[in-house]
């Protein structure tokens, strides 16, 4: 991307052909800073050719903040009726609602700048293709820290994970949540299923926790979390979608999820210091000029995860047997599958009153 590129923002812009009406663009998103709509557009349009190749083809669930970051905010799935008709959408069937949702595609910087528009501050895409929704092409290791904990302590976990990965010959990607954490990418694109890199995630987790239970929690309970790394590996399921590298992300400033070299994330551990690991839009967009997409490699590296009974970890002082965790979570899974059957034969049908996003506000 050339320096100075970008949009020329004004309330009526051609982009690619397409005819756009833009709203509120001196509206405040991000009052710490003073960081607009306008700005938030703007970033969007100069960081499209390292964003869009990774969400072409993928369910994209939008986190809007029509009133900026400090206000209501709520997650939207179903494309919007009145969504251009040149934006594309991919039917996705859902388990929950019985019905098919359909996500938005964002194809093509007229669609990303739309998107912006309607304040989605964060962009959130499915692992998978919207042409093969079961099929992951990538694994994800969200590593989520609980206070006094840090993103220092993130990139001690995220280099285990990377040294286990290399003993299996095996490449993966840290990039920053931009938010607290760290998350650490596992480039498949190969024939898999959710049903093969979830269990495999959730071994790691529980590996990583048996050897560095002083650091390490693989449950979700906020409980247990206090000073310590959440190995969140249930980001790797059908229904769920992760932020989206290079999205913007609704923090006190506009920071971004943003990709970072292992030599990085190692001179943020060696130095103890989180703001290393800390950049806002402006950053971003420089930082891709000079280094390009480092998370590129994520889109089209091919490789295969080794199997958990037959694999073993990688030398540590105490190595949980991989097999082992596999069958567990096999006997887990069939336990509670039985138990679901055994329920379901039991107890007249209901209708679940659960809702499929959490924290969803009306706005």
């Amino acid at each position: 991307m050339p320096k100075g590129g970008g949009l020329a923002i004004s309330p009526v812009v051609d982009v690619e052909g397409k005819r756009l009406s833009l709203s509120n663009l001196d509206k405040v998103l991000y009052p710490f800073t003073g960081f607009t709509k306008g700005q938030v557009i703007d970033y969007y349009a100069r960081i499209a050719p390292a964003l869009l190749p990774h969400l072409r083809g993928r369910p994209v669930t939008m986190k809007r903040y029509p009133d900026g970051v400090d206000s209501e905010y709520f997650y939207e799935k179903n494309a919007p009726k009145h969504r251009p008709d040149w934006v594309k959408t991919a039917p996705v069937w859902s388990r929950h609602n019985r019905r098919h949702i359909n996500y938005l595609l964002v194809e093509d910087l007229p669609t990303l700048i739309w998107l912006a528009n309607l304040a989605s501050l964060e962009i959130h895409p499915s692992l998978a293709l919207g042409k093969d929704i079961n099929c992951p092409t990538m694994m994800v290791f969200d590593l989520d820290p609980g206070a006094p904990a840090n993103i220092v302590q993130c990139c001690q976990v995220g280099l285990w994970l990377r040294e286990i990965f290399e003993h299996w010959g095996l490449q993966c990607f840290p990039k920053t949540s931009g938010s607290k954490g760290l998350q650490v990418y596992v480039p498949l694109n190969t024939p898999t299923t959710y049903e093969v890199t979830k269990p495999f995630a959730n071994a790691l987790a529980r590996l990583l926790e048996h050897d560095h239970g002083d650091l390490v929690v693989s449950d979700m309970k906020k409980e247990v979390r206090s000073g310590k790394v959440f190995v969140d590996w249930s980001q790797n399921d059908e229904h769920k979608t992760t932020v989206s590298v290079y999205s913007l992300r609704a923090r006190e400033k506009p920071t971004v999820s943003t990709p970072v070299t292992w030599e990085e994330v190692e001179r943020a551990l060696k130095k103890k210091d989180a703001a290393l690991l800390t950049f806002e839009a402006g950053k971003v967009v420089e930082r891709f000029e000079k280094m390009g997409d480092l998370h590129a490699p994520v889109l089209e590296l091919k490789q295969k995860l080794p199997d958990l009974r037959t694999a073993s970890a990688a030398p540590q002082p105490a190595t949980v047997d991989l097999a082992a965790q596999a069958d567990d979570e096999e006997e887990d899974a069939s336990s509670a599958k039985a138990s679901a059957r055994a329920k379901k034969s039991s107890s007249p049908r209901k209708s679940s009153a659960k809702t499929v996003v959490k924290k969803r506000r009306a706005v």
